[in-house]
């Protein structure tokens, strides 16, 4: 707009010069000219451009004024508008702050330490789950009555235990088989830790003070590691029962009697059971299993009773163990569980080491099968084969059971074997045992897939007089056999030189079990015992010849339990 005013103030300029340049010579000449009208009017022209002039640069500063206000408008609002976004863009910022501290601070750092209590069990462990630690407790006294013939004189009272091969004066009972010993005894009492490291590592240390009869000083009853980054798959070292069948893998804590078959509880006893040192591999999947183990000794312990600790041997044994198991039929609420297991040992322990010619005699490997019965109040051991001399032993055994709902049918077998090396005839033995379960109040035991066993069941309705709640309660009946005796001959007569009179034991046992809650159980045992045995040594037995030394009686007892 400026431009526009100096090009017409200059041709305003110009017009003004030309009019004056004009006029001059007409004045001059002092006469009136026709011109003098025309530049007059051409004067009024010009001086009415210059008002107009003058008008229209007012009104361009007018304007110029009224841009520049509109200009401070516009950038006052958008500096405004900037602090406005600034400022909630900083509140914004803020108040993520604020959440992203209260989430930490509801959420433990991956360092931190969880402390929680599972069923009563206190469990701690870092927020990501890659340690873990947790208390292990078991607490289980038993109380027991035998009811038995009255003790008569030695001469007429033949009740006895002992070996049937390699007795001798100090090792034949004549007394304790006659007069079984009512009372308590706590046969478990367990306290450890276990738990996980790095994600991968699992372990396991648990020290065991009870006993059969009377409680034993303690010992390392499990202590192991296990590897288990290599899903299925499972490695484990240390000092553990490896998996040799469904009661041998049942926890001790949900056993449905107070103790397993005998059939069983002996052929655990061979190359596994509680306390054997071994490595085992093992893999599951929901309705299977595979294990495998190396085996050496168990841990060495003072004998219950006998105040003398476990001599060491001039060799470990080395066994291995194996098992199969899987439900190949299974629906919402049932299941069919079958197995196969066994051990083999593959050379004893070696008892005497070398001979004073250098060798070790053949006698210094032996394999022994021996059992207390099924309630361990009293620790004396009614069926006993002795010490055999062996090259090497095996087990075999068979699984079966079927659970429908609260209802459970389970049966295992047992065949053992050992090949003697004194040149007898090598013996074979059998067991077996049958046992039906109910949930009286209706829960189901548990099937543990890692285990293929059942573990006990959830407790739904916990003791309480003020809900009119009263716990889990399960009724149960089992019958077991077991048979030591091998070409025992008949009664009267002397056994054969290959005769094992190692004695049978068969058991009708009938149950209660009563969970109050998860932590404590109390079970309610009836047993009658049958014990069939010829004598194995007249002289050392101090009978007749093949005299019956077995016997038959009941027992009664009481399990208080309390476990986590």
């Amino acid at each position: 707009m400026s431009a526009n005013l100096s090009r017409r103030l200059a041709r305003l300029s110009g017009l003004a010069l030309l009019l004056a340049g004009a006029s001059t010579p007409a004045l001059a000449a002092g006469r009136p000219d026709a011109r003098d009208a025309k530049i007059e009017a051409l004067e009024a022209q010009v001086q009415q451009l210059v008002a107009d002039h003058q008008k229209l640069a007012a009104e361009d500063q007018q304007l110029m004024a009224q841009a520049q206000a509109l200009a401070a408008e516009v950038e006052a609002l958008k500096q405004g508008q900037a602090a406005q976004a600034q400022s909630v863009q900083s509140v914004q910022v803020a108040q993520a702050k604020d959440e992203a501290r209260a989430a930490a601070a509801a959420k433990p750092s991956p360092s931190s330490v969880v402390t929680t209590l599972a069923a009563g069990r206190p469990i701690w462990s870092t927020a990501d789950g890659r340690f873990t630690t947790s208390v292990h407790a078991i607490l289980q006294m038993d109380a027991g009555l035998y009811s038995q013939a009255a003790a008569g004189p030695i001469a007429t009272d033949l009740r006895r235990s002992g070996p049937a091969v390699g007795a001798s004066a100090g090792n034949v009972d004549l007394a304790h088989a006659r007069d079984l010993k009512d009372g308590v005894d706590f046969r478990r009492a367990r306290l450890g830790v276990d738990g996980t490291a790095f994600g991968d590592w699992d372990y396991r240390l648990i020290f065991d003070f009870g006993g059969s009869g009377v409680e034993n000083a303690g010992q390392l009853y499990e202590g192991w590691v296990q590897y288990s980054g290599l899903k299925p798959v499972k490695v484990r070292v240390g000092a553990f029962s490896p998996s040799i069948g469904l009661e041998d893998q049942a926890s001790t804590n949900s056993m449905p009697f107070l103790e397993r078959s005998a059939a069983e509880d002996i052929a655990r006893g061979l190359a596994a059971g509680d306390t054997r040192i071994n490595a085992e591999v093992f893999a599951n999947g929901p309705h299977w299993l595979v294990s495998g183990a190396i085996t050496g000794r168990t841990v060495g312990v003072l004998s219950t009773g006998t105040a003398t600790p476990t001599a060491q041997t001039f060799g470990d044994p080395l066994g291995f163990v194996g098992r199969v198991a899987a439900t190949p039929l299974h629906g919402s609420d049932w299941l069919v569980h079958l197995g196969a297991h066994g051990s083999y040992v593959d050379h004893p322990a070696d008892a005497s080491g070398v001979g004073t010619n250098g060798l070790t005699p053949a006698s210094s490997y032996t394999v022994a099968f021996s059992n207390t019965q099924e309630l361990r109040v009293d620790g004396t051991k009614l069926i006993n084969t002795g010490a055999l001399t062996a090259d090497h032993a095996s087990t075999a055994g068979l699984e079966l059971a079927a659970q429908k709902g609260p209802f459970l049918l389970q049966s295992e077998y047992e065949h053992f074997a050992i090949a003697r090396a004194d040149g007898v005839a090598s013996p074979h033995f059998h067991g077996w045992y049958v046992e039906g379960l109910w949930m009286l109040s209706g829960e189901a035991r548990k099937y543990n897939a890692q285990t293929a066993a059942f573990d006990a069941p959830p407790v739904a309705r916990p003791f309480s007089l003020k809900d009119g709640t009263w716990g889990a309660w399960e009724m149960g009946v089992r019958y077991s056999d077991m048979d030591l005796n091998y070409r025992q001959g008949l009664a009267g007569t002397a056994p054969a030189a290959d005769a094992v009179r190692g004695g049978e034991e068969q058991n009708l046992s009938a149950g209660l079990n009563w969970w109050p809650n998860p932590l404590v159980r109390f079970m309610f045992d009836y047993q009658h015992v049958r014990i069939s045995r010829l004598s194995p040594n007249a002289a050392l037995y101090q009978t007749p010849t093949g005299a019956q030394i077995g016997q038959s009686y009941d027992t009664v007892s009481v399990r208080s339990q309390f476990a986590f």
